[in-house]
C-alpha cells in the first residue's frame, strides 16, 4: 500500500513538474507575440507574452513581482523604445539618475532573444540630449531627436535641462549593424534655427518609409500594397517642434543616413503647426504626416509633395521637395472630451491613426481618408491614469499603452475594418512604465 502512494505522490510530483516547466516556458515566437516596456521605477526593460487569439499576457523577463525593490539596473532611466522591422534588436534612451552611480545619457542596444529575452549589445552609446526615437523603414538608421528637454513623463519629478543651456539642436543619425550596434554617421547634420524663431525643441520625428506595407495573406490590406506598386526611393525627416510651433523637414541619404536640406533648399524649410506640437506619425503609404497639437487639442494633417497622386497638384513644387500642405478640414479636434494630445501612431496599412490623450487618460481614434487624407473621429477608448506611450502590432490586431502613474499597460483588440478598440484587462508592469514596443 506505502508503496502504491508513493507510486502515485511521484506521479502527481511529475505532473506539476511539467505544468511549471510549460509555464516558464511562456513564449512561443511561433504563436504569441511579445511587448516590451522600459521601466523609470527600476530602471530596467520588462518582457510580457501576449497571445495572438486571446491576448493573455504572462511576464517573461524582469516580472513586477521580482523587481518592486530594484534600483538602477541599467543605471539610468529608460525612456522611448524603438524595434527594427525584424524584431531581432530594441533600441532605447537611457537618462542620466543622478542616484545611480556612473549613470549617463545616451542610448543602448539589446538583441531581442527567441525566449523572450534581452541581452545588451556593447555598452551605453554617449548621447548629448536624446528625447525620441525613430528608425527608417529598412532598419538601417535610427533618428535621435537632440531637444532641451529630457525624455521624462509630464508631472515627474525627475530633473529637466532648460532649453537655455542645451548646447546641440537637432537631429544624430546611427547606422545599425547586423549585430545591432550603433554607430554614429559622420557629417551628421546639425540644425542651426532661422532668425526670428526661438531655441528649438525638437519633442518627435518620423521619416517616410521606403518599404511599402506587404500583403496579409495574400490579400492588399492597404492601398498602396498592390505588388505592382514600388516604394518611392526618397527619403525625408520630420521633426516636431513644441516651442516654435512647427515641423521641420529634412533630406535623408538613403545610403548612409546623413541628414541635409531637403531638394532644392538651401536652409531647412519649416510648417505651421497647432499650439505645442508633442507627436508626429507619417502613416505607412507615404502620403500625409499628422502631428497633434497639446495645447490646441487638435490634430494637424498634411499632404506630402511627393509625386503621388495624393499629393497638391496646385500647392506642390515642380521637381517635388517633401514639402507639407494641410490637407481639407486640418486642424481637426479632438471629441468626447479628450484632452492633450501627445503621442500617435499609425495602423500598419495606413487606414486609421490612434492619439494618446495624455491629459483625459484616452485614445482618440481616426479614420484616414484614402484620398483626401481628412480625419474622420472614431469611438474614445480609456487608459490608465497618465498615457505615456502607444504602439500597434504589425498585423494590426492588438495595441498597446503605457500608463505612467498607474504602472499598468493597457492592451486593445483592433478591428482592423473600422479601427474600433475593445480593452482587455490592464497589465501590471513595473513602476513609471515609459517606453513601448511590440512584436
Amino acid at each position: 500500500m506505502l508503496k502504491r502512494w508513493a507510486w502515485l505522490f511521484g506521479l502527481v510530483v511529475l505532473v506539476l513538474v511539467a505544468v511549471l516547466v510549460a509555464c516558464g516556458n511562456s513564449y512561443d515566437p511561433m504563436s504569441d507575440g511579445l511587448v516590451i516596456v522600459s521601466s523609470q521605477g527600476s530602471g530596467l526593460l520588462e518582457t510580457f507574452s501576449f497571445s495572438l487569439v486571446g491576448g493573455n499576457n504572462i511576464p517573461i523577463l524582469n516580472s513586477p513581482l521580482n523587481t518592486n525593490l530594484e534600483t538602477c539596473v541599467l543605471n539610468g532611466e529608460p525612456s522611448s523604445l524603438v524595434l527594427n522591422p525584424a524584431a531581432t534588436f530594441a533600441f532605447t534612451i537611457i537618462n542620466e539618475n543622478v542616484t545611480c552611480s556612473g549613470s549617463k545619457t545616451g542610448i543602448q542596444a539589446f538583441s531581442v532573444q527567441s525566449s523572450g529575452n534581452m541581452t545588451a549589445v556593447g555598452g551605453l552609446v554617449a548621447d548629448p540630449n536624446p528625447v525620441a526615437l525613430a528608425m527608417d523603414s529598412s532598419g538601417k538608421f535610427l533618428f535621435v531627436a537632440e531637444g532641451c528637454l529630457n525624455a521624462t513623463a509630464p508631472g515627474s519629478v525627475h530633473p529637466t535641462q532648460p532649453c537655455e543651456t542645451s548646447t546641440v539642436f537637432g537631429v544624430r543619425t546611427y547606422a545599425i549593424s547586423s549585430s545591432g550596434s550603433l554607430t554614429l554617421v559622420p557629417g551628421t547634420f546639425n540644425f542651426q534655427p532661422q532668425p526670428g524663431f526661438q531655441t528649438p525643441n525638437f519633442v518627435a520625428l518620423a521619416p517616410t518609409p521606403t518599404v511599402l506595407p506587404p500583403l496579409q495573406n495574400g490579400i492588399t490590406s492597404a492601398v498602396c500594397s498592390n505588388p505592382h506598386n514600388s516604394a518611392l526611393t526618397t527619403e525625408y525627416l520630420y521633426v516636431a517642434d513644441s516651442v516654435n510651433n512647427a515641423v521641420w523637414e529634412f533630406g535623408v541619404d538613403t545610403s548612409t543616413g546623413a541628414l541635409s536640406n531637403p531638394p532644392s533648399h538651401t536652409f531647412v524649410p519649416y510648417f505651421t503647426t497647432g499650439s505645442v506640437p508633442y507627436g508626429i506619425v507619417v502613416e505607412p503609404c507615404n502620403r500625409f504626416v499628422y502631428v497633434t497639437n497639446m495645447l490646441s487639442n487638435t490634430v494637424s494633417g498634411y499632404s506630402i509633395c511627393n509625386g503621388l497622386p495624393t499629393e497638391s497638384t496646385t500647392l506642390c513644387p515642380k521637381p517635388v521637395d517633401g514639402s507639407l500642405v494641410p490637407v481639407p478640414g486640418s486642424p481637426y479636434s479632438l471629441t468626447a472630451s479628450a484632452n492633450g494630445p501627445g503621442p500617435v501612431v499609425s495602423d500598419p496599412f495606413g487606414n486609421h491613426i490612434y492619439v494618446l490623450d495624455t491629459l483625459s487618460n484616452q485614445i482618440s481614434p481616426f479614420a484616414i481618408g484614402s484620398v483626401s487624407g481628412n480625419l474622420t473621429a472614431g469611438n474614445v477608448a480609456a487608459t490608465g491614469l497618465q498615457p505615456i506611450s502607444i504602439t500597434i502590432r504589425g498585423d494590426d490586431n492588438w495595441l498597446f499603452v503605457t500608463n505612467y502613474n498607474a504602472a499598468t499597460m493597457s492592451q486593445y483588440s483592433v478591428t482592423p475594418l473600422t479601427g474600433a478598440l475593445q480593452a482587455l484587462p490592464a497589465i501590471t508592469t513595473d513602476n513609471y512604465p515609459f517606453g513601448i514596443a511590440v512584436k
